[in-house]
């Protein structure tokens, strides 16, 4: 006697959600509650949940800088940095350093100087350049270019960048 098991369909199987918690952050001087997985990163959360889309992603990896952002006024790749390891941080993006009627310098600085074509970088560039002037370690037109080289521009636009750049850093403070 021979005996045959068969098993019952499967059926679709319950679909999770992934489970989220809330995160403040701070972000261009305004605290924001988000919703958000853990594994969420810095630049999705500013993208995804808070619209603030001038914060570009390029490569996802870290290694070309068009997701930079300022946090406590140090540059990072917001790509890397997960949104969680920065609730009690000041996060500022390119939306945060100025406003139509009043640029930041720098960004007048791009604009008087061209040092742009694309745009696409142009956010990171200047968040980065925001931050490198605050460590205060570029001090010639070599050190900028080498403080600079975690940004790329596919466009090749650095000769106006770094002009740019030299210009806010000659000026007056």
């Amino acid at each position: 006697m021979s005996t045959t098991t068969t098993q019952a369909p499967l059926g679709n199987p319950a679909i999770a959600l992934p489970p989220t918690g809330t995160v403040t952050l701070k972000i261009n001087g305004v605290e924001r509650q988000l919703e958000i997985a853990p594994w969420t990163s810095l630049l999705d959360a500013l993208r995804e949940y808070l619209d603030l889309t001038g914060t570009k992603k390029g490569c996802d990896h870290g290694q070309c800088g068009a997701c930079t952002v300022l946090v406590d006024g140090k540059r990072i790749n917001s790509c890397l940095t997960l949104a969680v390891m920065k609730e009690g941080a000041e996060i500022t993006t390119i939306e945060g350093l100025g406003t139509e009627e009043n640029l930041h310098p720098l960004q007048q600085a791009f604009v008087d100087h061209d040092a742009f074509q694309c745009g696409y970088c142009t956010p990171g560039q200047i968040c980065s350049a925001v931050g490198m002037l605050t460590e205060g370690k570029a001090k010639t037109t070599a050190e900028i270019r080498e403080l600079m080289s975690g940004n790329l521009c596919r466009c090749g636009a650095y000769t106006n960048i770094v002009s740019a750049i030299e210009e806010v850093l000659n000026q007056p403070r």
